[in-house]
């Protein structure tokens, strides 16, 4: 029997502060570590917030110049992939011997992106962004394409992420599903009772773990100062959590929880997974690929290809693109050392 202890943290960020951002993740870390645990999941946009009820001044044919400082702002805590912040997470993951996801605010020239980093105790495996902003989210957050779309087999099992409504995306699922993804990472901000559901929904589909992080916020953890139309009573709560960890029959090991900053923590038992696909493997003898296929398109898709000296395509415009770890499952995928040794 195979069984890895995991921990899903549920937990407020410091909004627009990535370096007191970066201490709460170090000190979840090593509490989730000291418990046990190998894999540690944090929630969507953790460094450095989700702008909860925030509208960045803007309406159809119009932008506020307070609403351009307020992007200035978010802009300034985000993420530099690679940079200083990973670096320091890389850092967290190697001193507690752990497996580390966390979601992100990238940022690539003057565009946000909504991303999940992925660690293991040698250092920094890769990237996936957000394919697809939600409502509001598109007005500060750009898109993210088919190239970092991974799964990285790991010490403790196939790796990946899917955030907030990328899940109800089904052919997303479908694509995490074939690169045989067994610790199904869901980085959230969705803390509505449903949402437990569609977790149980898609822990029993792709028959794997599912880990959704959420953060528990109060208006008090913003700055007194942001603009949200959830007002100023420091105590409204802003998001409740409810993150929640299930195994391949659907059932939940841990969670939710709804009334607080908590460690979720659960044993997860890997030979649960070939157990449920004895009675359904959705790409495997489930599936009728004589009927039904899929195609991804995991090319980067950069705005800029240049041409070189002797005519051939170079799309290498933005080093920051690239998954930048193990290659995806699904392609030729490599281990954690074979990852390393090619950075090097």
């Amino acid at each position: 029997m195979t069984v890895l202890k995991a921990a899903v943290v549920q937990a407020a960020c410091v909004p627009f502060d990535r370096e007191a951002t970066l201490e709460k993740v170090g000190t979840w870390a090593a509490r989730a570590a000291a418990e046990g645990a190998r894999l540690v999941v944090f929630p969507e946009a953790f460094v450095s917030g989700y702008p909860w009820g925030a509208r960045f001044g803007a309406s159809v044919g119009r932008r506020t110049p307070e609403g351009h400082e307020w992007y200035r702002r978010y802009h300034a805590s985000a993420v530099d992939v690679p940079g200083p912040a990973v670096d320091r997470m890389a850092g967290m993951a190697r001193d507690h011997a752990i497996h580390l996801v966390v979601g992100v605010i990238e940022r690539d020239g003057g565009t946000l992106y909504c991303t999940v980093l992925f660690f293991s105790p040698r250092g920094y495996l890769g990237k996936h962004r957000k394919v697809m902003p939600t409502a509001a989210e598109r007005l500060v957050w750009g898109f993210g394409d088919g190239s970092t779309l991974p799964v990285f087999d790991t010490a403790v099992g196939k790796l990946g992420a899917v955030i907030c409504w990328e899940n109800y995306m089904p052919l997303l699922r479908m694509a995490m599903y074939a690169k045989g993804i067994q610790l199904y990472c869901a980085p959230t901000a969705d803390s509505r009772p449903r949402w437990v559901a569609s977790m149980r929904h898609v822990a029993l589909e792709g028959r794997c773990f599912v880990l959704s992080a959420c953060q528990f916020l109060r208006r008090s953890d913003f700055p007194d100062d942001f603009p949200t139309c959830f007002g100023d009573d420091p105590e409204t709560i802003l998001c409740p959590g409810r993150s929640v960890i299930v195994d391949p029959a659907g059932e939940i090991l841990a969670g939710p929880c709804d009334d607080g900053e908590t460690l979720l923590l659960a044993e997860l038992d890997l030979d649960q997974i070939v157990r449920g696909k004895f009675d359904f493997d959705v790409t495997g003898h489930y599936a009728r690929p004589d009927i039904f296929r899929l195609i991804v398109n995991e090319e980067p898709t950069p705005a800029v290809c240049w041409q070189g000296r002797h005519g051939s395509a170079d799309a290498s415009v933005t080093p920051n693109h690239a998954a930048g770890g193990e290659r995806i499952q699904g392609r030729e995928n490599l281990t954690e050392t074979q990852s390393h040794a090619e950075k090097r």
